[in-house]
């Protein structure tokens, strides 16, 4: 598996992956099992995203999207979804390693998405070690939110990989979990 940034010649492939895991694409029975993402994520925000070096990519190496995260500035976005606006507001009560969230810098962590066919191969853990990598230097925390119910990320994000849980918020009556991981460290 080739872990790389994603290029504006990913974006459709990235579009379609991205729908054929949203929350609405999904039955109940899948999103309980699988997991989902949310948001609008067509075919020229992704380019967009790519051209921003703000998407994360893993390819098999023959032409085929495994997975994609996205790892960007919250703050700099034009129209953040409300989940992330919501992040934004919160952040002043939300605690990470004894400090308010708003005064560290860090980045914001996902969506990220893998193919059905590469699940339980590693690639979530290639893209989380990753981003981990490519935040050093860039800030002290990755943040990530995960809808209430969103049990499947909750087991990946911080049962797995160990993101710590810094406090939930709630928007248009959906609760979120905000979770965190450390950033990378420059050598």
């Amino acid at each position: 598996m080739r872990y790389r940034y994603a290029t504006e010649a990913d974006a459709p492939a990235l579009a379609r992956l991205f729908a054929a895991n949203h929350h609405d694409a999904l039955t109940e029975e899948q999103r309980s099992a699988q997991g989902f993402v949310q948001g609008t994520f067509d075919a020229a925000t992704l380019r967009d995203m790519a051209a921003a070096d703000e998407l994360l990519v893993a390819d098999d190496g023959q032409g085929r999207i495994a997975g994609l995260l996205a790892l960007s500035v919250a703050a700099d976005m034009v129209d953040p979804p409300a989940a992330v606006t919501g992040l934004l507001r919160a952040q002043a009560g939300l605690v990470w390693q004894g400090r308010p969230l708003d005064a560290v810098p860090w980045l914001l962590y996902g969506p990220v998405v893998v193919d059905a066919a590469f699940r339980g191969h590693g690639v979530a853990r290639g893209l989380f070690a990753m981003a981990v990598e490519a935040s050093a230097g860039r800030a002290q925390a990755l943040v990530a939110f995960i809808e209430a119910g969103n049990a499947p990320s909750w087991r990946v994000h911080v049962d797995a990989f160990g993101m710590t849980p810094l406090g939930d918020y709630t928007v248009s009556g959906r609760t979120y979990h905000a979770v965190a991981a450390p950033a990378g460290t420059t050598a």
